[in-house]
């Protein structure tokens, strides 16, 4: 069972592993077939907590590294150090080092990003993929799906030949968070201002439902959600926290060490990561599960919409009555979901592979 609210899981010991030219920090449990769990931002390999003790006791081999750029992982200084080819090769590197041959990938966030590209970029070291909130889309065009645009340009059409962040300033305001990235170190500055109120205004459940999302009018769906940081602190937050006043300190400390600008940097490579997959096939070869989060209204399940064409070995699942922040506002759903498809599509594809 995962430990109720207020008491906090036990969580491995860290790990360094050189991989890639960098130090990577990792945390490890368990035995069997490998499975790579990949945080988003602004998170940890700590997001994964309540994940790690129960894939472990269902027989698999848990590695949940600190990305690049993220707590105790090395921060290279370039922003171009954060791109796409980077991200994907510090996970061969890390199974190179661990003895792995392949693993399965479980992404979340930004993490989901990442764990869809690697059978594109790196089909060979991959067993299958589970997207955590966050969909396949081709040449990471997440914010131009038009769940998100049909709502502000009905008429905007998707161009996969074109540059994402181009096309994302014909559809969003300039306060769009993505695009609020890329100006200067604006973005950077107003969050490591106070790190504490990120988390604790970020990481909540209950603030709105999808459906209420949906009925707000189109100005509404810009995707500002930065813009409250350049504002005084409300005295009552909306929603419920997620997190316990120890698990908050845990993020704090870290993100007060190592500011936010290096997963900020994973945003200003999207042209970069576009520009070098333009001559990569979209098609992703290896089974894989979706598992969505009904009121996430950033990533939607009808985002899920249209993934088969891409990912023909596909599962879907929704879990109802959660946001963005699955791993920790519905752990025991969510490694219910993981357990069984790892089990059904993992576990065998191991044993046949040592016979």
């Amino acid at each position: 069972m995962t430990p109720a609210f207020g008491a906090e899981p036990a969580f491995p010991s860290v790990r360094y592993i050189s991989t890639n030219g960098i130090r990577m920090a990792a945390y490890e449990a368990g035995t069997g077939p490998a499975v790579v769990l990949l945080h988003g931002f602004p998170e940890l390999a700590y997001s994964w907590r309540h994940q790690i003790p129960a894939l472990a006791a269902a027989g698999f081999r848990v590695i949940a590294p600190d990305m690049r750029g993220y707590g105790l992982t090395d921060r290279p200084p370039a922003v171009e150090d954060y791109d796409m080819a980077h991200l994907t090769s510090d996970l061969v590197g890390l199974l190179d080092a661990l003895g792995i041959q392949k693993a399965a990938f479980v992404g979340h966030d930004w993490g989901g990003i990442v764990a869809w590209q690697m059978p594109l970029f790196h089909k060979d070291r991959v067993e299958g993929v589970i997207g955590v909130n966050t969909p396949f889309v081709p040449h990471e065009m997440l914010w131009l799906h038009p769940v998100h645009t049909k709502k502000l340009r009905p008429d905007f059409v998707l161009n996969l030949d074109a540059d994402p962040i181009e096309q994302m300033r014909q559809v969003y305001s300039p306060d769009m968070y993505v695009l609020m990235m890329l100006e200067g170190d604006r973005v950077d500055r107003l969050l490591v201002k106070d790190v504490s109120r990120v988390f604790r205004a970020t990481m909540r459940k209950g603030v709105i439902t999808q459906a209420e999302y949906q009925n707000l009018p189109p100005e509404a769906h810009n995707l500002n959600f930065l813009n409250q940081f350049a504002q005084p602190e409300p005295e009552r937050l909306p929603g419920e926290a997620i997190i316990t006043p120890t698990e908050l300190s845990f993020y704090v400390e870290n993100f007060e060490r190592t500011g936010f600008t290096p997963g900020i940097n994973y945003y200003r490579n999207l042209s970069r990561n576009w520009k070098a997959g333009l001559g990569v096939g979209q098609a992703i070869r290896v089974p894989a599960l979706m598992i969505g989060a009904e009121d996430d209204v950033v990533l939607p399940p009808s985002m899920m919409e249209g993934m088969d064409t891409y990912v023909p070995d596909l599962e879907k699942h929704v879990i109802a009555n959660c946001g963005h922040w699955t791993t920790q506002e519905k752990p025991e759903e969510l490694n219910r979901l993981l357990i069984d498809w790892l089990t059904r599509r993992v576990l065998p594809a191991d044993a046949t592979r040592k016979g």
